[in-house]
């Protein structure tokens, strides 16, 4: 836990970042970036520091991707543990530069034992690690192939009671009626329902976590997690990037927010 003293903030105790492998290459596609990972860093600090209880689910895409197993001319179970060790580096990495930048309160929980370089994920050790003040990060998913990490980020946020998933995406501000990478003209929305994304056929995540996440009623905030500053506004409970809920937007409300323009 970095020094100081912790704010409060009144939105949310405690939440899930889904963080993606993809996030750390930073602008290349794969491999790591080191001001890409400083800066995540720095915004995991500043989540914490507001009085925010963080676990962190960590993608591993950026070293590689289980659905490439055809590529490589290797089972896809096999491509999925390979996959799963990947997030393994990402964690360690992300370990090793919070401590580095003065947090000392870590820990890192892995679905697939690793004793040598963490402890493995136990659901009330790790709510209770939260509750004492340690950042988590969680690696291997659930230890279970066929799935990327946005099931195991849905997951363990009901398992841990955490009050949102923050899902961190890598130059993208929310959810788009139309690809914004594409279409200069697509348009952001500010807040929707579960059962809007289904009926509109909008890509949020994979089906299986967002089917999950709708059954529960957890609230979803997609963000970029390149403006800086987003997480800690979210949990202050400030509008970022797009929010899926229950109910979406009030009736008086639009429900889409800008333009491309606000894309990264």
């Amino acid at each position: 836990m970095a020094k100081g003293k912790r704010e409060t903030v009144a939105k949310y105790r405690r939440v899930v970042v889904k963080l993606s492998g993809r996030a750390i290459a930073g602008s290349a596609e794969f491999g790591f970036d080191s001001n890409a990972l400083e800066h995540l860093a720095r915004e995991i600090i500043a989540v914490r520091q507001s009085g925010v209880e963080v676990a962190i689910v960590v993608g591993g895409g950026n070293l590689f991707r289980g659905n490439q197993s055809d590529r490589w001319g290797i089972d896809r179970v096999e491509a999925d543990n390979i996959g799963m060790l990947g997030t393994v580096i990402n964690s360690l990495l992300l370990r090793g530069k919070l401590t580095a930048l003065g947090e000392d309160n870590l820990r890192v929980m892995t679905a697939v034992p690793v004793p040598a370089v963490a402890e493995p994920y136990i659901r009330l050790r790790a709510a209770h690690l939260l509750e004492k003040g340690a950042t988590v990060i969680l690696a291997c998913g659930n230890g279970q192939p066929f799935l990327t990490t946005d099931y195991p980020a849905v997951q363990r946020a009901l398992e841990l009671g955490a009050d949102a998933v923050l899902a961190a995406k890598d130059g993208v501000d929310g959810v788009y009626d139309s690809d914004p990478k594409i279409n200069p003209d697509a348009r952001r929305f500010s807040h929707l329902s579960y059962d809007e994304v289904i009926s509109r056929g909008l890509r949020v995540m994979d089906q299986s976590a967002f089917i999950l996440a709708r059954d529960f009623g957890i609230p979803l905030h997609i963000f970029d997690i390149e403006q800086q500053g987003a997480m800690t506004a979210i949990c202050r409970g400030e509008h970022r990037g797009t929010v899926i809920t229950t109910a979406g937007a009030e009736p008086d409300e639009a429900a889409l927010a800008g333009s491309a323009e606000s894309a990264v």
